[in-house]
């Protein structure tokens, strides 16, 4: 199937509540995000889409970044509590 006529991808675009039921937060949460410049988004017409694929690809990007941070902080509390 081409993707260019859109029938490959229409079943991946979701608008700002399927993609805030996918993402687990609510449509306020979502739209401060896409106001920010947080979260990948475009626009059709005057609303808001969001591809499924490019949201998977930025839940990896941020929980590859939020990982590290989480073992640190691990080592730094068991150093805080003598057990390193």
């Amino acid at each position: 199937m081409d993707k260019e006529n859109g029938m490959g991808d229409s079943r991946e675009v979701m608008n700002i509540r399927q993609a805030s039921q996918y993402l687990g937060v609510s449509p306020d949460t979502l739209y401060k995000y896409v106001n920010e410049q947080k979260i990948p988004a475009f626009k059709l017409g005057n609303r808001w889409r969001f591809k499924k694929s490019k949201l998977d690809q930025w839940m990896e990007e941020k929980s590859m970044e939020t990982e590290p941070q989480a073992k640190k902080k691990v080592k730094a509390a068991m150093k805080a509590a003598g057990q390193q």
